[in-house]
């Protein structure tokens, strides 16, 4: 995966319902702070740095160390180590869905972006701490 070079500002210009822009340019905001990293488009994914990733299947490639992504339906914020490596801070965000390795949010306005920034950032330090081995659902060991 590689950063389209599309510009984000462009990007958010698109961005329907209005709410998820507004959210979207908080997110911005919160992601720059907590990975110290300018936004680059990945397809429809705001990605903040990189990480190199390898498989134990021999798969490799390189992938947005945070990300997220405004949906129509929520706010889609990329945890590549996985959800299950913040369950505690989770819990203090307020109210979210989770997938694997994706939290969704459908009203930041309702989550405490002390916590969001802390996840993300613990996530960013963990996947360009070195090439990361493992897949979101299989967690750190």
């Amino acid at each position: 995966m590689e950063p389209t070079g599309e510009s984000v500002p462009s990007f958010l210009e698109r961005v329907a319902p209005r709410k998820r822009r507004t959210d979207a340019v908080t997110m911005l905001d919160l992601m720059s702070r907590a990975t110290g990293q300018p936004p680059l488009m990945w397809g429809t994914v705001i990605g903040f740095g990189r990480y190199h990733y390898r498989y134990a299947s021999g798969r490799e490639g390189d992938a947005p160390a945070a990300g997220f992504a405004p949906r129509r339906a929520a706010t889609t914020v990329y945890l590549p180590d996985g959800v299950g490596a913040h369950e505690g801070a989770l819990h203090r965000l307020g109210p979210h869905t989770t997938g694997v390795g994706c939290l969704y949010l459908k009203d930041l306005g309702d989550v405490d972006l002390e916590v969001l920034e802390g996840v993300v950032a613990a996530s960013y330090r963990t996947v360009t701490a070195g090439t990361y081995p493992w897949r979101a659902r299989e967690g750190r060991p």
